[in-house]
């Protein structure tokens, strides 16, 4: 979107017949994306009297989901125990232990007694500096440390991109060409002083780090433009601020230095048990200045995850040392994680890699652009819901989820067909398949699906019936609908409840209808006839008004002003 770089383009126009094959192939994939959605998700929702949306990428997406449920829902806790012993200026841990009693006596036999350095190892390591960000990388990052869903990440960084800060948004690709090289320590400068938490760190500059023509596809990595330099940083919206932040902190810590360390690696021997504990000491922080620095101004900056940040004290081999306690650690082996967006994200762009030929062009469930759609759907179809858990928000599949992919066809919930698909692609991009003949392999595989497939004994109880929605609930904005014994908010969170069998309704011998809550929900007050009266046994009309105290729906009178004013 940078002027130069229009200007550029357009001075380098290629013919549109250089991609006719990519265009070909393009249409081919949205063409057979429909005939499967359409036919696929009629197909269904028919035999299962219920609206089943199937699709290339979002049912194989859903089967992940649903799986990593099922694997923690069977996982099976295994108890472990570990010895750890205290030591002048450093705790050494033994080896992880099946059995408790072997290891309280281990612990007994090295209670009071001398321990023997057998090794002591010290080796510097470097740790490179991360790859520039690609769409689906950002998203996840924006989702583990700023809690954006993958489409606000999109929403946001699209912004960007429309006001000149930000280079093109829907791209899977985390290096720069070659013609960049020369510009990049201008933009690295102009970035750097653009940003508050680089204060007081000297910025390095070393393009190679982050050119890589071979590895660039349609479009190079995400990052921010020379406009930097004249724009108003304040004025943006929050959301915007802090990708575009994240964004100019992978671009500095990308070309800066690599991260150097020493670590040491004590192994010591007590009672005929082997012990160890690791150090590390850091030589230049390098790149890791940089996001150490941007963690520490964020209000909610978790601590970096690294168990082996202590120095060591000084130690030689053959060196004996004393135990001034030992204590035997209980642990459990844990499941699976339920998926997060993060993590989801990463399992879409791995998922049937491993059978995907080498030069598809497009690999995992789905492409950056997406992705992100793809899990909205699913959200707003019913199949997936976000529930927040301390810090992270999991993405946890609907019993109907759990129901689809339990009736869906293997050949639909496998990424398998996604492979299978970008490797005929790839050959209609070369030019060496027809399209025609990709899309009779689509239709005949459809008709054959359609012609065959059998409805699963047993199944008829497997999904929710829909429910009809009546009105909006007072309380938290959710849908309110009518089920077996009363009108309820269909957010799981609210208590929202109108029940058929309420006492105020049943003293007045009616029960609220569909139409009555209706007009409760819509305008909060309704005109009623035919109430009954216990005083004296006779029937009136009147307006009944629904006043909800946040805990209990209540209801009043109020009646004509010539018929006594109100109660």
């Amino acid at each position: 979107m940078e002027d130069a770089a229009i200007r550029e383009g357009f001075a380098n126009l290629r013919p549109g017949a250089d991609y006719d094959g990519l265009r070909d192939a393009a249409l081919c994939r949205a063409k057979a994306d429909w005939l499967v959605g359409i036919n696929a998700t009629r197909l269904f929702s028919v035999l299962y009297h219920r609206t089943l949306n199937i699709g290339r990428v979002m049912s194989p997406t859903l089967a992940l989901i649903v799986q990593r449920e099922a694997e923690i829902d069977t996982f099976q806790p295994v108890p472990f125990y570990t010895v750890a012993l205290e030591l002048p200026g450093l705790t050494v841990s033994g080896e992880r232990m099946a059995d408790k009693a072997a290891a309280e006596q281990l612990k007994e036999a090295c209670q009071g007694a001398a321990v023997t350095i057998k090794k002591v190892e010290c080796k510097e390591k470097s740790e490179k500096p991360p790859a520039l960000y690609d769409l689906t990388t950002l998203q996840r990052d924006a989702n583990r440390l700023l809690g954006f869903t993958a489409q606000q990440t999109l929403d946001y960084l699209q912004s960007l991109y429309e006001k000149k800060l930000c280079t093109y948004p829907r791209t899977d690709s985390r290096y720069l060409t070659g013609d960049m090289a020369d510009s990049l320590p201008v933009l690295v400068n102009l970035v750097a002083s653009a940003m508050p938490f680089r204060k007081g760190i000297a910025i390095t500059c070393d393009p190679q780090t982050v050119i890589n023509d071979k590895k660039v596809t349609d479009h190079h990595a995400v990052i921010p433009t020379r406009n930097l330099k004249d724009a108003d940083l304040s004025a943006l919206p929050a959301g915007e601020k802090a990708v575009l932040e994240l964004v100019a902190l992978r671009l500095l810590c990308a070309v800066a230095q690599p991260h150097i360390y020493s670590e040491t690696v004590v192994i010591a021997a007590c009672a005929g048990g082997e012990f160890t504990a690791k150090g590390k000491t850091v030589k230049n922080p390098g790149w890791k200045a940089l996001e150490d620095a941007y963690r520490a101004k964020m209000k909610d900056a978790e601590p970096e995850k690294d168990g082996a940040e202590k120095a060591l004290p000084e130690l030689t081999e053959g060196q004996t040392l004393s135990v001034a306690a030992a204590i035997v650690k209980e642990g459990k082996s844990s499941p699976p994680q339920h998926f997060t967006e993060d993590t989801l994200l990463s399992a879409m762009e791995t998922a049937g890699k491993e059978d995907m030929p080498e030069d598809a062009e497009r690999k995992g469930l789905g492409t950056p652009a997406t992705r992100a759609g793809i899990l909205e759907k699913l959200v707003s179809a019913g199949f997936l819901e976000r529930k927040k858990n301390r810090k992270t928000v999991q993405l946890l599949p609907s019993r109907d989820a759990v129901s689809l992919i339990t009736v869906l066809p293997e050949q639909l919930q496998s990424p398998l067909l996604t492979a299978e698909w970008e490797y005929r692609l790839g050959e209609i991009e070369r030019g060496q398949l027809a399209p025609e003949e990709f899309l009779d392999g689509i239709s005949t595989m459809l008709k054959d699906l359609v012609g065959t497939y059998q409805v699963i004994k047993g199944t008829e109880y497997l999904f929710t019936p829909p429910r009809e929605v009546v009105g909006k609930c007072p309380r938290c904005g959710g849908e309110v609908a009518e089920l077996q014994k009363g009108f309820f908010c269909q957010n799981k969170d609210c208590k929202f409840a109108i029940w058929k069998n309420n006492k105020w309704w049943a003293a007045k011998k009616k029960q609220p209808t569909k139409a009555v809550v209706s007009a409760l929900l819509k305008d909060g007050r309704v005109r009623v006839t035919g109430l009954y009266s216990e005083k004296t046994g006779k029937t009136y009309d009147a307006t009944v008004v629904l006043e909800d105290d946040g805990q209990y729906a209540n209801f009043m009178l109020e009646f004509d002003q010539r018929k006594g004013g109100s109660r």
